[in-house]
């Protein structure tokens, strides 16, 4: 996969490579400041990171993956006092300019991180997660946490999320297929794994921008109704599905998946569960087993974790507030309960890692765009979070799982995997 260097890297004044820099002192001899970060980075587990201060010390590997510049006392003090919270805050506001593999640095900071030693980083995560206030999924908290993400702009998504519109994860059913083949293949993989067939109905709880509605209605010949709560993506999937002429065959529901009503053969929800809370899951089920028939069968398609923590507080503040990963033991809590049998699951976490790829790829291809939209800050903390997404797929930090479910009654069932792979 591509790794990218940071454009946006090479800072100003003493901190900069240059033959005039002075050498580092021996570990003995290091400042305070020095000190303070040779413990920060081997709370890390010594990643092969270098950090340059204003007065020329350089703390860390002779050969780093990247190098991070930390220009003055009152950014070192931030860094070291929660590194999880405020790397992200001084990068996206240009005070902790980083030179060389961003990807790789987060990747390596990540790996080092999770070990079970880090006895001092996991007691700041443990006081900066008490203090934090995460944004309640409620009826209106959900709305509030959806438009803070999704209602930036369609015009921004389009710059790099392909011509699917399809903000999930993707399928690459071989090494070299593009982002739109691979998103259309996911697509068809989950309908076949719902079965879909001609005069069907399905209800989709958080549809995005209506890619896979439409699909299924136009490759499948089923009826679909979607539920979504971003006002801009639901005028954009109703003027897709006019221009498309499926608008007697899809149904764009501006509403909470917790009003929908009806009675539908499949039931599908792709990449919304992450935003739905754990406490609400108990409310999901009974919302499922409410709509679904007896024989109807249902796919939950999410990020999750193979063992549960909370969201990484910089993306609950500034990239996705109120999201919640779950982990497959917690996802249990939709099925138990509502007397649901779970029929598969799959976990495609490297698939989402090259859809990251593509996604970062096109979007640095567009910064310049991007920029003007918004600015520079906005610039940095958008990359921050896709190389960030990426590196935590890469490195196991995150899972996509795809569970299939049906009622516990249902006996017409699959025998096999045969139909996902030669329908």
């Amino acid at each position: 996969m591509t790794a990218y260097r940071v454009a946006d890297s090479a800072p100003p004044g003493p901190a900069r490579h240059d033959s005039s820099a002075q050498p580092t002192p021996p570990a003995q001899a290091l400042s305070l400041e020095g000190r303070m970060l040779r413990a920060l980075l081997h709370a890390f587990g010594d990643p092969p990171v270098q950090i340059a201060l204003w007065n020329g010390e350089r703390v860390g590997a002779d050969e780093p993956v990247a190098t991070l510049h930390v220009p003055n006392r009152s950014t070192l003090v931030r860094l070291c006092r929660d590194p999880d919270l405020q790397f992200g805050e001084l990068y996206s506001s240009g005070q902790l300019p980083i030179e060389g593999d961003l990807g790789r640095l987060i990747e390596v900071l990540y790996q080092g991180g999770a070990h079970p030693g880090r006895n001092s980083i996991s007691a700041l995560r443990r006081v900066g997660q008490w203090l934090h206030r995460r944004p309640s999924n409620t009826l209106h908290g959900s709305r509030e946490n959806i438009h803070h993400h999704y209602d930036i702009g369609n015009e921004f998504y389009s710059l790099w999320l392909g011509s699917t519109m399809a903000y999930t994860c993707a399928y690459f059913p071989t090494p070299d297929a593009t982002l739109d083949e691979a998103q259309n293949a996911k697509m068809e993989h989950v309908c076949r794994k719902l079965q879909l067939r001609p005069g069907m109905t399905v209800v989709e709880a958080g549809c995005g921008w209506g890619g896979l509605a439409l699909y299924m209605a136009r490759h499948h010949g089923v009826k679909v109704r979607a539920f979504n709560i971003s006002r801009e993506q639901i005028a954009f999937a109703r003027e897709r599905a006019k221009a498309q002429g499926l608008e007697s065959h899809v149904e764009f529901v501006e509403d909470d998946y917790r009003n929908i009503r009806g009675a539908y053969d499949a039931f599908v929800s792709v990449g919304m569960l992450e935003h739905v809370g754990v406490e609400n899951y108990p409310g999901l089920g009974e919302v499922i087993r409410g709509c679904l028939k007896t024989e109807g069968l249902g796919l939950i398609h999410t990020i999750g974790r193979n063992r549960w923590k909370p969201m990484h507080r910089w993306i609950d503040r500034r990239i996705f507030p109120g999201a919640n990963p779950p982990s497959l033991k917690q996802m249990m809590d939709i099925f138990e309960d509502s007397g649901f049998s779970v029929l598969d699951v799959e976990n495609i976490r490297l698939h989402y890692a090259r859809t990251l790829d593509w996604w970062w790829r096109l979007y640095e291809e567009s910064r310049d765009k991007v920029a003007r939209m918004f600015d520079e800050n906005f610039v940095r903390m958008w990359r921050l979070y896709l190389a960030g997404s990426r590196a935590a797929f890469i490195t196991g930090e995150m899972q996509l799982f795809q569970v299939v479910f049906s009622a516990g009654t249902n006996n017409k069932i699959p025998m096999t995997r045969e139909h996902l792979y030669h329908p």
